[in-house]
């Protein structure tokens, strides 16, 4: 048969049979839930309770074998040699009755024949006459047995208390021998495990009682000790199946007491070995899970009905009580051994009268198996009180092995149903008082067993009861605190700065540093040594004791809402400690290094471990949802705190000055003006020293503080004594007469009055009796007196002899107060040390154990940020403390994880100062962050090979990579940085000191993530004093090389290139910095909200230097380190700004910072704003790298923070006017940028920056500068040309002036031009014109066009302006013609052409005239006349002779066409004649210039004409037609005949009048000259205009090729 089918068949045999209908239905449910339960975990391997071992044979054969093995060795003994057969054939010789056997049969029984016990007789033996006598009954049961047997089919239906009654009565037979003992244990089990005697059996239940009846009252013959002790493991074997089989549960309470008796008694017998006891230690500890797993299975059944559990367990005490013989010798006894000796076997302490009366009570239950109540709580009860019990320091008879076995049991009970055993007060009321006075005297002990298992228990104890032992957990952890906490200073540590532990605190937050002891209030305070005894104080531990408690602490904190309890239980009491703190800086404290100098080395990981369990713990709750249902508020103990905050330093205050005390309370609004307020604070605050109190309560002038002190009592119906105790334990007594009597005088006048009593009869007698009660309570408690010296109550009775109104006391009433106070000393704990002062403050603990509440059980993160906020500090300070001071790896890894885990709570919960203190501690670990920076005058640029990057070596790259715990911290303070960036405030400063560093040295980029607002190159740093390329070099590392290079470096002065190992420290920091990922931390930046921005931008600017002229700079900069010749090294020091690359960083920062958005403009750009105009004010104390930058980065604020005018625009300009021509053209380009930036679009910061004065003497200044030029005039063009222009009035003249400037500018293209004319007449090939020379002639071409152009603005601008049309005509055309008129003499025949050609546009528009004649009229005074005059010098012919006679031709016939094209309107003005004769004047200069052939001819030609066209027109005609004509005529011809005697025969002017008809035609064809003279002009001009481009082309290309031919 296989295993699955053995176990399918015995299912059956496990089914409830019909006939047990007997068994109590709640014990059914209840084991076929567990069944149930178990088979469902399990599955087919089910544990023993669900499924016994099935066997290979026939059950009852194996029974039956049993009982021949039993029976055939007893056969051997003497005693039943002659013994009946019928036990092996299976006879039954006597008629007995079937079924339960009968009492009268049972051995000891009142029915047997002697009463003295069946051990008394003989029985089986034959007579002389060889009859047979009535068998033993011990053999006889076997017989009935095996009769009965012979007819059984099925053992499991046979009847299961028959089945077992035969092997029972042998157990219990003390006539037996421990070998017969044992074969019926062995038999009994056998029978339980193979299932022979199962939940299916008939009258189960009461197998299982009688079966555990007998096993605990076993009796057996001693022999052999190690027979003995082998019952005795077989009885506990089997003790324990019974529990952990499946009628464990059907046991009653007294079955369950007897067999855990059992097994006590065992365990506490010293002359039982070793093994054995262990054993049986181990057997209670496995029938203890059992018992107490049971009771959580009750709570199941019971459902919300826990209530009737309890109180079942109250009604049914009676009878279950255990008494374990802890000091004998027997944990079973024979009545063969003498009752006054001890056996040399086990023996029971309290044996029974006889087995047979237990077997007949069980017979009497038979009737009705439904009466045996399976066990519940009074039993638990009563084993949980018999172990707290064996904890008793006080008791002698209890050894400590004793105790810790106890422990051990007790452990594992609160560890199976811990919180089960808090929930029933039965139970609880045990752990709450008992188990914890006990345990917490244990703690004290110095014995090391007794130590750690008091400390496991204890700790067991709190996370699983904790909840109903609010105040014993204070009391323990103070105890654990005081003891704990290392009284020396932490050591100084030459490589440690003390700011990085100055968080951790040097004692508990209650304990006041010393010298305190006058504060105590103690005239005869008790020694060190005897509070230690009595547990008031911690003392000196051993060093292992210390490692246990540390063990102890350590467990606890692992449990993840442990310390949160702390913190919101006793932290936010103003009664309580602050036990979180104090649990926190003593585990801060004992994890450096230095405590194991006191204790062991095990105990700083311990603590280590714990503090970082403890920030995990925050940590892994990060992300859980808050839950508040049912927890105090979250506001309302944060108020708590900071009353307490209030309160402590009040009574700390009082019990010093108690009048400044109670002021500042008032003050605090802790309590009011009323002196019941006051009264009410000093009673119920713990903090208020009790002899400062008394003291103050019976000084002269405290009356009413007294008064309001004692109604606070209620005397009614107490006796006087009672009524003083109660008092006098609220306060000490002072020493002083007069104040005891002031006390006493007032309590008497309030008892009298309150109380009630009608046996004290007046005031007096109260104060009387009173002064006596406190002198008997002297009397009796000192310990000066001895007992023959003592008071009697005689003595007490006649002191009060007639002082009750002139009566006695009642004898009663005066015995029972002697009584009281003789038996109950009134004390208080800090007055005596002994034991009663312990007593006390635990009566006074339970007391206020009510009140108190229970402990509120938090497991939510809604408390963890003001948790960490309270508890930063010291948490923080042991990390850094031990990250400087550690070596291992693993230390490292734990504490990273720690400062990361803490940075990421402090961001979540935003507390600000603790994750500043963490950058700050984590920024002096990386060595980075000093007062001086690194010099950089050595950095060399080292490229490795071709395929890598370059590396700066400098001196903190080689630092740094040699430290790896600088690099370590360096990684973990940025990776701190990362995400928490919107929290940090004050840490700034130390990140942005190392962001400099790391600047300066090559090792990090600028910060300039908007590169649209600030287009700018990368800021310079300085030139490295070495550039090595070794990939570059050659292989050869001979001595010879070696030497010659080394000789080589020393004759040039270079520094030595750096070692192999300092080139790889300086990879090694570049992969460190790498790592840190910067760039997102950049990235955070620019996204961080404009208030948390604020603090970075203030710590930035408060990085600059103040001075930059006298104070250190951030970055020291050595003057051979600045980007200059290597001669410079060897010159004195230059009194010039040296250049600070950080400096500039800042600044670039800043800004970048202050533009991103409107919202950090207006919180920002003020700050940023006053700093840069600060250093463009002081230009001359700053390197003109930093003022340009700072230039450009105010014109960048100007533009996006206009509207908020934190920079006006005219300042700005005049700072920069205001530069050294030096210090402007070497920030020009940066200095120009800025204001393209600002005047690139149209807009009033345009319109004010260009009408600035200063704005246009920047431009004139910088146009002149070669570099500055191009971007001068972009600028320039942008202004003018945009649309809408930004020319108006104001700088229409500055801007004509500037063009005129560029223009003016551009003759150095005459000399190309005039060099590729004599080319092309060489015939050589042209040469390209250097780029240059191009740009300067484009942008004077450009020039003369805008001027050109700008005409068409004059109407707007003069209709705008608010002059007189005389000086409107002046300020706006004038300026243009002059310009123009200029450029007419340029050199450069592009730009003269181009300017002749605007000039005669000008000259011809008709806007020109739309004035009064008197001003247009100065075209020719101011502007051609002075045009031509300057083409007549020499200077500006020799110019370009070529081209200026060409232009002097133009000029002339500019000038006539002008003439001729105003001449009606010249006609009307008086000073036309004057006008005219200029004119000639000019002429006749042009005519004699010497020029040559072509002006020659011009002249008389033009001059031809506009005498031709005057003389048609009616102006010039002689005398004899017009008299009024006659001086223009006489004039006219007078001037000309000067230099052109022949024109006017040519002329014939003076010839007769032509036809009527052709002088009417004349005049028609002379207007229509007019009208198309002008058309014709313009087309000649433009063909002309097209004719020089392709002359400028052409010239372009000869200089091309000239320059690729030089």
């Amino acid at each position: 048969m296989s295993r699955d089918e053995q176990n399918d068949n015995m299912e059956p045999e496990l089914a409830p049979d019909p006939d047990s209908s007997a068994l109590p239905l709640h014990l059914s449910a209840l084991e076929n839930a567990a069944m149930n339960t178990n088979a469902t975990a399990q599955g087919p391997n089910t544990q023993y309770r669900s499924r016994p071992v099935t066997v290979a044979v026939d059950p009852v054969s194996l029974v039956i074998s049993e009982c021949i093995s039993v029976t055939s060795a007893m056969r051997k003994h003497a005693r039943w040699a002659g013994s009946s057969v019928s036990s092996i054939l299976g006879g039954n010789p006597n008629p007995v009755q079937l079924g339960p056997p009968s009492p009268l049969l049972r051995p000891g029984s009142k029915g047997s024949m002697n009463s003295a016990g069946a051990e008394d007789f003989r029985w089986g033996l034959r007579g002389r006459r060889g009859k047979s006598m009535q068998d033993n009954p011990l053999m006889a049961g076997f017989g009935r047995l095996r009769h009965e047997l012979s007819s059984c089919k099925d053992i499991h239906d046979f009847d299961a208390p028959a089945l077992l009654n035969p092997f029972l009565q042998v157990i219990q037979a003390s006539s037996t021998s421990a070998p017969i003992t044992i074969l019926a244990l062995k038999a009994i089990r056998k029978f339980l495990s193979y299932g022979f005697i199962s939940p299916g059996s008939p009258r189960f239940p009461l197998a299982m009682q009688s079966l555990s009846t007998a096993i605990t009252h076993c009796r057996f013959e001693a022999s052999d000790s190690a027979q003995d002790e082998v019952v005795l493991l077989m009885i506990l074997h089997l003790m324990e199946d019974m529990l952990s089989g499946p009628g464990g549960a059907l046991l009653s309470d007294e079955s369950v007491c007897e067999m855990m008796e059992t097994g006590l008694t065992m365990c506490c017998q010293s002359r039982l070995s070793e093994l054995l006891r262990r054993t049986a230690e181990a057997a209670m500890v496995r029938m203890c899970q059992i018992i107490f797993e049971h009771l959580k299975h009750l709570e199941v059944e019971a459902g919300d009905d826990l209530e009737a559990l309890d109180n079942q367990a109250n009604g049914d005490m009676e009878g279950v009580k255990m008494v374990p013989s802890t000091n004998g010798n027997d944990v079973i006894a024979s009545s063969d051994a003498p009752t006054n000796e001890p056996r040399d076997s086990s023996g029971s302490e309290n044996p029974p009268n006889g087995a047979g009366e237990q077997s007949a009570r069980v017979s009497s239950e038979s009737d009705d198996s439904a009466e045996i109540k399976p066990y519940s709580l009074p039993s638990m009860k009563e084993l949980f009180r018999v172990l707290v019990d064996l904890l008793d320091p006080h008791d002698k008879q209890q050894g400590d092995t004793m105790r810790v076995m106890a422990l051990r049991i007790i452990h594992v009970a609160l560890e199976v149903a811990g919180p089960s055993i808090a929930r029933h007060p039965a139970l609880a009321v045990v752990a709450e008082d008992r188990l914890c006075r006990h345990l917490f005297q244990l703690v004290r002990s110095d014995n090391m067993a007794i130590l750690q298992e008091s400390l496991i228990v204890a700790g067991t104890l709190l996370e699983t009861c904790r909840g109903v032992l609010k105040l014993q957990q204070e009391l323990f952890l103070s105890y654990l605190i005081a003891c704990l906490h290392p009284p020396v200073e932490i050591p100084r540590e030459p490589n440690i700065d003390p700011s990085l532990y100055d968080g951790i605190p040097q004692r508990p937050s209650g304990v006041k540093p010393p010298p305190s002891q006058a504060g105590s209030g103690r005239s005869t305070p008790v020694p060190v040594k005897d509070r230690q005894k009595l547990g008031m104080e911690g003392g000196a531990r051993k060093p292992d004791a210390r490692q246990a408690m540390v063990e102890s602490v350590g467990a606890l904190t692992r449990m993840p809402t442990f310390l949160v309890e702390l913190f919101v239980n006793y932290d936010s009491d103003a009664n309580r400690g602050n036990l979180c703190e104090d649990m926190i800086g003593l585990l801060s404290r004992s994890a450096l290094p230095d405590s194991a100098t006191w204790s062991t080395t095990s105990v700083p990981p311990l603590c280590l471990d714990a503090l970082l369990g403890f920030v995990q713990s925050i940590s892994d709750r990060l992300d859980k949802e808050p839950i508040s249902d049912g927890l105090p508020d979250q506001l309302a103990l944060r108020e708590e705190r900071r009353r307490k905050k209030m309160i402590v330093k009040g009574a700390t205050k009082f019990n010093e000055r108690p009048k400044e005390g109670l002021g500042y309370l008032r003050n605090q609004g802790v309590i009011s003006d009323d002196p019941a307020s006051a009264a009410q604070f000093l009673r119920s605050t713990s903090r208020v020293s009790k002899a400062a109190l008394g003291e103050f309560l019976s000084k002269k002038g405290n009356d009413e503080y007294l008064e309001a002190f004692l109604d606070l009592f209620d005397f009614s119906a107490k006796r006087v004594d009672e009524a003083v105790r109660l008092l006098l334990e609220s306060f000490r007594l002072p020493g002083e007469s007069p104040l005891i009597e002031r006390i006493v005088t007032a309590f008497a006048k309030k008892y009298f009055t309150t109380s009630g009593s009608d046996v004290v009869l007046s005031e007096d007698a109260v104060f009387i009796l009173t002064y006596a009660i406190i002198m008997l309570n002297v009397d009796q408690h000192s310990p000066k007196l001895k007992g023959s010296k003592r008071m009697a109550l005689a003595d007490f009775a006649r002191n009060l002899r007639g002082v009750n109104n002139s009566k006695d006391f009642p004898p009663e009433f005066l015995e029972m107060t002697f009584e009281a106070i003789k038996s109950n000393e009134i004390i208080l704990p800090d007055e005596h040390e002994n034991r009663h002062a312990f007593d006390y403050a635990w009566r006074e603990l339970l007391l206020k154990t009510e009140s108190a509440g229970p402990l509120t059980l938090c497991d939510t993160n809604i408390y963890d940020a003001d948790m960490f906020a309270t508890t930063w500090k010291p948490i923080v300070s042991t990390l850094s403390y031990v990250f400087m001071s550690a070596t291992d790896d693993a230390v490292f890894s734990r504490v990273v994880t720690g400062f990361d885990q803490c940075a990421q709570i402090a961001s979540r919960y935003g507390v600000t100062e603790a994750l500043d203190r963490i950058i700050q501690n984590l920024s002096y670990m990386t060595t980075l962050n000093t007062d001086d920076l690194s010099n950089t005058s050595l950095n060399t640029e080292v490229k490795i090979d071709d395929n890598s990057d370059t590396v700066m070596v400098s001196e903190l790259s080689v630092k740094l990579g040699r430290d790896f715990k600088a690099q370590l911290a360096t990684l973990v303070m940025f990776r701190v940085v990362k995400g928490s960036e919107h929290v940090i405030r004050n840490g700034w400063q130390q990140i942005i000191r190392i962001w400099l560093k790391l600047f300066v040295n090559s090792l990090i980029p600028s910060f300039n993530n908007d590169p649209r607002k600030v287009k700018l190159p990368k800021i310079p740093l300085h030139t490295p004093s070495q550039v090595i390329d070794r990939a570059a070099k050659t292989t050869d590392t001979g001595l010879f090389s070696a030497l010659s290079s080394y000789i080589s470096s020393y004759a040039a002065d270079d520094p030595p290139e750096p070692s192999a190992e300092e080139v790889e420290s300086s990879l090694s920091t570049a992969d460190c910095i790498k790592a840190c990922d910067l760039e997102n931390v950049f990235a955070n930046i620019s996204a961080l909200p404009a208030d948390s921005l604020a603090p970075l931008v203030e710590a930035l600017l408060n990085e600059l230097p103040d001075d930059e002229s006298s104070a250190v700079p951030v970055i020291t900069v050595k003057a051979e380190s600045l980007p200059s010749s290597p001669a410079s090294a060897s010159k004195p020091a230059s009194r010039k700004p040296t250049y600070d690359p950080a400096v500039v960083y800042i600044l670039e920062f800043c800004t970048v910072l202050a533009l991103r958005d409107n919202e950090t403009v207006e919180l920002l750009g003020k700050s940023v704003a006053e700093t840069l105009q600060m250093i463009l004010r002081d230009s001359s104390q700053h390197h003109h790298i930093l003022v340009s930058r700072a230039a450009f980065y105010q014109f960048s604020v100007l533009k996006y923070s206009y509207d908020h005018d934190f920079v006006r625009a005219p300042v700005l300009l005049h700072a920069i006017s205001s530069f050294s021509p030096e210090v402007l053209a070497k920030t020009s380009l940066l200095v120009l940028q800025g204001l393209k930036l600002c005047i690139n679009q149209p807009g009033p910061l345009r319109s004010e920056i260009m009408t600035s004065p200063d704005f246009w003497v920047i431009l004139r200044i910088l146009a002149d500068n070669a570099n500055a030029s191009p971007i001068v005039f972009e600028i320039l063009e942008g202004g003018v040309s945009g649309s809408p222009s930004a020319i108006i009035a104001d700088n229409y003249e500055a801007a004509i002036s500037l063009l005129n400037e560029y223009a003016t500018a551009a003759k150095v293209g005459a000399l190309v031009e005039q060099k590729g004319e004599r080319r092309q007449r060489n015939a050589r090939p042209p040469k390209k014109e250097a780029s240059s020379d191009n740009a300067v002639v484009s942008r004077g071409v450009k020039a003369v066009n805008i001027i050109s152009a700008m005409t068409a603005r004059i109407p707007y601008l003069m209709t705008q302006s608010h002059l007189e049309d005389s000086e409107a005509w002046s300020a706006y055309w004038l300026p243009i013609f002059q310009a123009l008129t200029t450029q007419c003499t340029n050199p450069c025949r592009e730009v003269r052409s181009l300017a002749f050609s605007s000039l005669q546009r000008s000259l011809l528009s008709p806007e020109l005239t739309c004035s009064d004649h008197e001003e247009w009229t100065a075209i020719f005074g101011e502007v051609l006349f002075p045009l031509i005059l300057r083409l007549l010098k020499p200077e500006v012919y020799s110019s370009d002779r070529d081209g200026m006679s060409e232009t002097r031709v133009q000029a002339a016939s500019l000038l006539c066409k002008t003439f001729l094209q105003y001449l009606v309107l010249l006609s009307k003005w008086d000073g036309m004649l004057d006008l005219w004769l200029k004119i000639i004047d000019i002429m006749d200069r042009l005519m004699n210039s010497g020029q040559g052939d072509s002006l020659e001819e011009a002249v008389p030609e033009n001059l031809k004409n506009v005498l031709l066209f005057m003389s048609s027109s009616g102006y010039l005609v002689p005398p004899s037609k017009d008299p009024s004509q006659e001086k223009l005529w006489v004039e006219t011809w007078k001037r000309i005949d000067r230099f052109l005697p022949d024109l006017r025969n040519e002329l014939a002017l003076e010839d007769p009048e032509p036809e009527v008809s052709q002088e009417e035609k004349q005049p028609e064809t002379d207007e229509l000259a007019q009208e198309q003279g002008p058309e014709q002009e313009q087309k000649r001009d433009h063909e002309k205009e097209q004719a020089q481009e392709h002359e400028k082309e052409d010239k372009n290309e000869d200089g091309e090729e000239e320059a690729v031919t030089a």
